[in-house]
């Protein structure tokens, strides 16, 4: 995408591609080779295979089943920028990028903001996780949605491409969000003090990003070297008290990295070639044990669109699994705040860590637990009313409340799994495990349940009319001619 260049630039680029003719042409045994260290086997041309696959994804059709199930992703993530806009984070965004002024670009949502992508990408993204309403990938603990969705949005907007251009640009930036963290491990990122989440968003939008600005195969390679140099991210978002950084660190950080890369790279900016696995790489850089070849595995055939977990209350998702096991109790045996002396909840040891006696109401177990138990549901005012927290009937039931970090139920397979266990005032216990909550790749919404859920998160910003429009839009995405003939849904 580079636009003319000297000749001395020229015949660098042509030498650029005769290296990139020579790797495509290796047979695909030689996909992976001995490295340097003895035993140690390391996927080869990790960079250019992906860039070449990132390259090609732009125009290849989704499977049927990949399509709707990146619908339901898109939807799920517009809900939570509308809702999102209006809760604290995205109030603050708003000011800022208000602030910013910039070239109509593309659209902040719920808002008459016209701005840059890189500011409306951050804006809405910021939204996106502002309330605890975006998705979740179990495994490798990412949020891919409130990055990747806004990044592909604003640049879809931007250049004016299809809705299908964007559902393929949100598939490729979940895709490469999760595999980034396979390739450097989930556990070692938090082991090292920093943030799964926050890590994770920039590569994630950078890919969605890319795709939709429709950078050739060389500057995929530089819209990757660029991400892999703003990939950052600490683990002290647990202590913010206002959701205001935690916002910003899964979301809205990732979403303004991802979108500046791709569209330096647009404009001509060049950079390093093979920045997963050159001398001084990234994947080496960021990790002990690197997984290169996790980058690559069943691409094309396995799509982390599919596999992400729809949220069925705003609550943090470490929260999700025991508040359908109370659930589950209050409707098997008529639980209720008089008749139950004491709950304990089990979860494993990594998310127990996230939501034990948290500031932020949505990310509170034993606040949340009371709550449910008191009104039967957790609702979306609730979840976040830090008033509520401090209503004396809540706090004598959440003194009831106990939380257990279980290193046992730390297994891959059910990575966000919670077992409740009541005792009742007559003495009787009983308990419920909820291995998958609703909403994960194990255990689906149906379309009426996604599109539920998207209602009562848009209906009270935008009204019943436009939550309905918008509902039809994205259930149609694949067959809009211009992004931007959405603009008009997500205005007040």
């Amino acid at each position: 995408m580079a636009g003319h260049r000297s000749t001395p630039t020229r015949r660098h680029v042509l030498k650029g591609a005769g290296g990139l003719l020579a790797a495509a042409a290796l047979p695909p045994g030689d996909a992976v080779v001995f490295a340097q260290a003895p035993a140690v086997r390391r996927a080869t041309n990790v960079t250019g295979r992906l860039a070449r696959y990132m390259f090609e994804a732009r125009d290849k059709d989704l499977p049927p089943d990949v399509m709707r199930l990146a619908k339901h992703r898109v939807l799920d993530t517009i809900a939570a920028m509308v809702s999102g806009a209006h809760m604290v984070p995205g109030e603050v965004a708003i000011r800022y990028v208000r602030s910013q002024g910039g070239t109509a670009e593309a659209s902040v949502l719920t808002t008459d903001i016209m701005t840059t992508a890189v500011n409306a990408a951050f804006a809405n993204a910021m939204f996106a996780h502002a309330d605890e309403t975006d998705d979740f990938e179990p495994v490798t603990k990412a949020h891919p949605g409130c990055s990747v969705v806004p990044a592909a949005l604003a640049v879809a907007e931007r250049d004016g491409r299809s809705g299908a251009e964007m559902l393929r640009a949100v598939a490729l930036g979940y895709d490469l969000c999760c595999r980034f963290l396979l390739a450097v491990g989930p556990g070692h990122v938090r082991a090292t003090h920093r943030s799964a989440e926050g890590t994770s968003s920039t590569f994630g939008a950078a890919a969605a990003a890319a795709a939709a600005a429709r950078l050739d195969e060389r500057g995929m390679r530089h819209a990757l070297s660029y991400a892999a140099q703003q990939v950052s991210g600490i683990w002290s978002w647990v202590r913010d008290s206002e959701h205001i950084e935690k916002a910003f660190d899964f979301a809205g950080m990732g979403a303004r990295n991802g979108v500046s890369a791709a569209l330096m790279v647009q404009a001509g900016f060049t950079g390093v070639d093979d920045v997963l696995d050159g001398e001084h790489n990234m994947l080496d850089a960021l990790s002990t044990q690197p997984r290169p070849e996790e980058m690559l595995a069943d691409l094309g055939s396995r799509f982390y669109v599919t596999e992400s977990a729809i949220k069925t209350f705003s609550v943090g998702y470490p929260i999700q699994a025991p508040v359908d096991a109370l659930l589950t109790l209050m409707r098997e045996h008529g639980l209720t705040a008089d008749n139950v002396q004491e709950i304990v909840a089990r979860l494993p040891e990594d998310g127990a860590l996230i939501v034990d006696n948290r500031a932020m109401p949505d990310v509170n177990l034993q606040y949340v637990l009371a709550v449910t138990l008191l009104e039967g549901t957790v609702s979306f005012v609730d979840s976040h009313s830090h008033e509520r927290m401090k209503d004396p009937r809540v706090l004598t039931v959440k003194e009831r409340v106990r939380l257990i970090a279980d290193k046992a139920l730390m297994v891959p397979d059910a990575p966000r799994s919670g077992r409740v266990d009541v005792t009742l005032r007559d003495g009787r216990t009983v308990s419920h495990f909820t291995r998958h909550p609703p909403g994960t790749k194990e255990n689906p919404l149906t379309q009426d349940a996604v599109n539920a859920k998207a209602r009562s998160l848009i209906e009270p910003v935008l009204g019943s009319e436009k939550a309905g429009s918008i509902i039809g839009a994205v259930d149609e995405l694949e067959r809009l001619p211009n992004v931007r003939d959405l603009k008009p849904l997500f205005t007040i």
